[in-house]
């Protein structure tokens, strides 16, 4: 991308004024060589965005933005219901509700490593990956609606987790507002059987060893120790999700007109959000949410059970888990004035500074834990919100490292079995369903996520905690 189409206001911060029809500035939050390898396309679907009816302060891109669906991957925007502001299901995404959970072993590498092919193994018999994968669960339609209801709640009552997990989940483990009855026959039947999967591209399951301490204090507030190993796992509403976000973008565009909202891209497809369509897409996408906090909360159960084969009496107590693809209503302070707008994070992560009510107890002083998930074949990171988090991008960062070629382009490039091989001369377990999965998801077709996590905390949006490495990966 050309930087000479932006004003440059910090090391890490570039800018464009409105101009035609943006209503707000475009910020995208990177550094100059991240910015310099971003396709073009970032640069004019974050201006599209800036067109929409009720946007705020301004839209934002992350250090890890690439070009998505209407919206950027990597985008966050704001908007208030009371000056017309709209909901876009492309300013989710259609894995809506996709996230990160980590939970702490405490065990050392030396101690996977003993049995790390058994593990692996396990691991991927217990908990399905991949393309249209399905689990042992099935769901009645009286199931469903209470799982959309209730999230990481419902899980907890059908015997999934423990109960201390739902203190360090988002919204307490259940959002609030879901409409069952807003989700249709078909997301409903595509996903009676995909409960406690991982589904298939980026998704994961992961054994990470913690190797860099960066903040003494935060990582102890987060339970993270060198040496020793955590699990994360990387998925979200599975068919549900998507089947949501294709039925309402193809309504809000044939609606659009109708609202009296020019839309710059038609992938932009967008309701008022006091409107019915718009409130009918707010209950959907919120049951679709809970969907994706119950599925982590239930392979979090899944890979406990594994775990506990191993070494009977181990915990795996849940640092935290945090969604990246999802609409909330959140209080921001707009031209002075605390204001309740909606924050579209579409491949971003919410990035709450110390002190924020919505915090455990246990990281009140500290911030909330931002995950960032790396490559299969790279590093994972810990940040922490910061208390310039919210002025910086409506309390937000990166979510990841953010592709840098196609995964057509990566299959060009790699084989699925020679990188599973690579990779094990390296000491990490790969163990997926699909060879062309593992080449599409080659850790070259990715940015350098320690650039990227660089980035983020130089543009004050969450301050880096501890860098991970993978030791066993479960890919979808």
């Amino acid at each position: 991308m050309d930087t000479a189409l932006f004003e440059r206001i910090s090391e890490t911060a570039w800018k464009i004024e409105p101009s035609g029809r943006m209503r707000v500035p475009a910020i995208i939050h990177a550094g100059e060589s991240l910015i310099r390898d971003m396709d073009d396309k970032v640069r004019e679907q974050l201006v599209n965005v800036t067109m929409l009816p009720g946007i705020v302060r301004a839209a934002h891109a992350m250090p890890d933005a690439h070009w998505g669906y209407g919206f950027p991957i990597g985008g966050v925007a704001a908007f208030d219901p009371d000056e017309g502001g709209v909901i876009s299901a492309g300013g989710v995404g259609f894995d809506i509700s996709c996230g990160v959970r980590t939970h702490l072993t405490g065990l050392k590498r030396a101690d996977i490593e003993q049995v790390q092919t058994k593990i692996a193994d396990a691991l991927f018999h217990h908990v399905p990956a991949g393309l249209g994968s399905t689990g042992k669960i099935r769901l009645s339609d009286k199931q469903m609606s209470a799982m959309l209801k209730g999230g990481a709640v419902w899980a907890l009552i059908e015997g999934y987790g423990e109960k201390r997990d739902l203190g360090f989940i988002e919204e307490r483990g259940r959002v609030s507002g879901a409409q069952p009855e807003m989700v249709s026959e078909r997301a409903r039947a595509r996903q009676t059987r995909e409960m406690g999967t991982l589904g298939s591209g980026n998704h994961y399951l992961e054994i990470q060893e913690v190797a860099e301490i960066h903040d003494a204090v935060a990582a102890r507030a987060f339970g993270l120790r060198q040496g020793y190993c955590v699990l994360t796992i990387h998925c979200g509403s599975r068919g549900l999700g998507h089947q949501i976000g294709t039925e309402f973008l193809r309504e809000m565009l044939i609606a659009a007109p109708g609202y009296g909202i020019s839309l710059p891209d038609r992938e932009l497809a967008c309701a008022p959000i006091n409107s019915d369509l718009g409130q009918r897409y707010i209950g959907a996408m919120r049951s679709g949410i809970n969907c994706a906090l119950a599925n982590r909360q239930i392979i979090g159960h899944l890979a406990r059970e594994v775990f506990r084969r191993f070494w009977p009496g181990i915990e795996l107590p849940l640092m935290f888990d945090v969604s990246h693809n999802t609409c909330k209503l959140e209080t921001h302070e707009i031209e002075g004035q605390p204001r309740e707008v909606y924050v579209h994070r579409k491949g971003a992560t919410r990035s709450l500074g110390p002190g924020h009510p919505s915090l455990p107890n246990a990281y009140s002083l500290i911030g909330q834990p931002v995950l960032i998930g790396g490559s299969m074949g790279t590093e994972s990171w810990v940040l922490a919100g910061l208390p310039t988090s919210e002025a910086a991008a409506f309390s937000s960062a990166c979510h990841g490292a953010g592709r840098r070629m196609s995964r057509t382009q990566a299959r060009k490039r790699w084989q699925g079995r020679q990188l599973i091989d690579e990779l094990a001369d390296r000491g990490i377990t790969i163990r997926s369903p699909s060879h062309r999965g593992v080449a599409e998801e080659a850790p070259g077709a990715y940015k350098d996520v320690a650039e990227v996590v660089d980035a983020a905390e130089q543009a004050g949006l969450a301050k880096k905690v501890a860098r991970l490495v993978p030791v066993v990966c479960i890919k979808g």
